[in-house]
């Protein structure tokens, strides 16, 4: 359908049928950080922020996709590592010609065909990040940094190598921060809607860079982060972009907030900022007091978290394999969330209404470290078996359930079939479910194993016999078809 140049015409679209069905997107975080490839192993993004507070975050900040700004705090560890290892004349940028030079025998393939092994249905790839470093030869040029981008056009080769294997492909923008337009080094969370950039210069530069990878690649996914320039006519991007990729989606950080305005006093701007910065980064739909803001989105991000309940509006989970986005050099296996916990956080997500983008993070050559493949890998063998209660699945009445032995469940569905899974192995052979009566046709599957299982119903309690040899899994999926109820 046209899409008029309005918040309400957008929101009469509906979220693609492709991106309910997909569940799966792998994320990658690729550019000139990936070079030094270090941050401090402070913690998992909630809970640092939690214990030391938004200013503790950015001294400590665990992302080292954020060493450009870690760098320019000083005394932080990241700025005493910068200068120990390279010394104080070596300049970020100074990175590009190593970045350039590393990855000359990467192959775009190899990434394709371990995220088609992990079972990601989508990919999204950061094609510049708040470094302002561009991974494409843009006709738009980096107007204070000049031959800032990559030698290689790598959002293609990887465009290319991802829908050669019938994935969609997805780009990152940074719309809300570029470091080469603002020197100023982010503190406190205040600091983050202070630093945008505002000027008609910048408005210029993301509005036709937007324009350019929409033309060039024609992305499925518009995956911006942090916010977009105030005075950015994002109804006419995205109307222009619904109308050259239909089945297209549009995530929730395109915010736009201009602390210039607003009709408030700047402290009464700050405390709002302050107060209900955690919500809006994770995708919860608020409003900033007496401030302009506005957003249209068909999903909403949530940033190593998940939500409680089933939620009507379709969102999307993202976080790093280890505490990092990018490539950092100092986290080992146990800084990383492990295969089991994955499936589990998986399926968790899946059953109410969300999908999963996890992200890996290359070094500057392109290859992606043994440990963020081996969870790769261990998600898709899972996958291999169980996929069925995940692809194309919708939440069921409920997300969440016990066993009468309290092992805890999840549930999605497909058409008349329930999918019960089960988080952790049961402790005995009998599992009892609350769950609607059955139909005399219901039948009752391992999935993975053809033969089916014996089950009994006594009111609202549903007993099945899990078989002998239950295999050794992170999650045992049931499914019950046609289903009860």
């Amino acid at each position: 359908m046209p899409y008029e140049l309005t918040r309400e015409s957008l929101r009469q679209r509906p979220v693609p049928e492709w991106y309910h069905d997909a569940k799966l997107g792998i994320f990658v975080h690729w550019g000139l950080y990936s070079v030094p490839g270090w941050a401090p192993l402070s913690g998992e993004y909630k809970e640092v922020v939690a214990r030391e507070g938004w200013a503790g975050w950015f001294a400590r900040n665990p992302y080292a996709e954020w060493y450009l700004n870690s760098i320019r705090i000083a005394g932080s560890p990241s700025h005493q590592h910068h200068v120990d290892t390279y010394g104080t004349s070596f300049r970020y940028e100074d990175f590009a010609l190593q970045f350039n030079a590393a990855h000359e025998d990467w192959h775009a393939d190899d990434w394709a065909g371990l995220f088609l092994k992990a079972g990601a249905r989508y990919v999204v790839l950061t094609t510049k990040h708040h470094d302002g470093f561009l991974l494409w030869p843009s006709d738009w040029p980096n107007p204070h940094k000049e031959g800032y981008c990559a030698r290689r056009d790598l959002v293609g080769e990887i465009t290319e190598a991802v829908r050669a294997r019938a994935m969609k492909m997805g780009l990152y923008y940074s719309g809300g921060l570029d470091w080469t337009f603002e020197q100023r080094a982010i503190r406190d969370i205040v600091d983050l809607l202070e630093t945008m950039p505002q000027s008609t210069e910048y408005v210029h530069l993301a509005n036709h860079h937007w324009r350019e990878l929409i033309e060039r690649y024609e992305p499925s996914v518009m995956w911006n982060d942090i916010g977009y320039p105030a005075a950015a006519n994002l109804n006419e991007l995205f109307a222009d972009y619904y109308h050259r990729i239909p089945d297209g989606v549009v995530n929730d950080r395109f915010m736009q907030v201009d602390l210039s305005r607003g009709g408030v006093g700047k402290t009464l701007r700050r405390q709002a900022v302050r107060s209900i910065a955690s919500r809006l980064l994770q995708g919860a739909d608020t409003r900033l007091a007496g401030l302009p803001v506005t957003r249209h989105c068909d999903l909403r991000t949530a940033e190593y978290a998940s939500f409680s309940k089933i939620t009507a509006h379709k969102w999307e989970s993202t976080r790093g394999i280890g505490y990092s986005f990018g490539y950092n050099r100092n986290e080992r296996p146990e800084h990383m969330i492990s295969a089991h916990e994955l499936i589990r956080s998986l399926v968790d997500i899946v059953s109410k209404n969300g999908n999963l983008l996890l992200n890996v993070g290359p070094r500057a050559d392109g290859t992606i470290p043994q440990p963020q493949r081996e969870r790769l890998l261990g998600l898709g063998q899972w996958l291999e078996v169980n996929g069925e209660a995940i692809f194309g699945t919708r939440p069921w009445r409920r997300a969440e359930g016990r066993t009468a032995a309290g092992t805890p469940l999840r549930f999605t569905q497909k058409g008349m079939t329930i999918y019960a899974i089960l988080l952790e192995r049961p402790a005995q052979p009998e599992v009892a479910i609350d769950l609607p009566r059955a139909t005399a046709e219901t039948t009752v599957h391992l999935l993975g194993q053809d033969r089916p299982l014996h089950w009994e119903q006594n009111g609202q309690r549903f007993t099945i016999v899990m078989p002998e040899d239950l295999p050794d899994s992170a999650a045992h999926v049931l499914r019950l078809k046609p289903r009860t109820g």
